[in-house]
């Protein structure tokens, strides 16, 4: 069974950017830029009337679009490194996104997430990677930015098993700011266009 998880995709000039990151680490194995993501909430393996309750939850979130800027790199792994992320410039909306995600999820019975949101885009997981040349990699990076993009929509995302991240697939997504962006048409007064041909 996949593993499901709520996630932001990340467009083509920002996936471009994170590209040009790529070697330069012994013991790195790089993710392919089509599976860049940025993790909003783990869900797991859950059965598939559970999966269908969420699904069906997440519909209801109605939040604005947002901008969002992917910024500096670090590490996870302290002593023992084993992925190098991409960063994430403050936001609010960002936050806001995700904390409305983690109690639809709590209120569905799952597990409050133990860990505290921290977004990342994940670029490589590592393998007996010494924290030299970690060290050494992000010393030359440390100021990556890409340009601000849109954040139009949320997904789910599922996963199987596999070595080194993917491949990931959107099982379901969710725009955001369309209801604030959608015309509202009053039933007496609106009128088909008729075509002037």
């Amino acid at each position: 069974m996949p593993r499901l998880f709520t996630a932001l995709e990340i467009p083509r000039d920002a996936a471009l950017s994170l590209s040009l990151l790529r070697g330069g680490l012994p013991g790195a194995r790089w993710l392919d830029v089509e599976n860049y993501h940025l993790t909003l909430r783990f869900i797991g393996d859950v059965d598939a009337p559970t999966a269908d309750e969420i699904v069906n939850a997440l519909d209801r979130i109605d939040r604005p679009s947002f901008a969002l800027t992917l910024a500096g790199l670090g590490w996870f792994g302290s002593k023992k490194p084993h992925s190098i992320w991409a960063g994430v410039s403050p936001s609010a909306e960002l936050k806001g996104l995700q904390a409305e995600i983690e109690r639809i999820c709590q209120r569905l019975g799952l597990a409050p997430d133990p860990r505290r949101f921290s977004p990342h885009v994940t670029l490589a997981r590592l393998r007996n990677a010494r924290v030299s040349d970690v060290v050494s990699y992000l010393g030359g990076r440390g100021d990556f930015r890409t340009s601000s993009f849109d954040v139009g929509r949320f997904v789910v995302m599922s996963s199987r098993d596999s070595v080194g991240g993917g491949p990931y697939i959107v099982e379901e997504a969710y725009p955001l700011g369309w209801r604030s962006s959608a015309p509202s048409f009053a039933t007496s007064d609106w009128q088909p266009s008729r075509s002037s041909s």
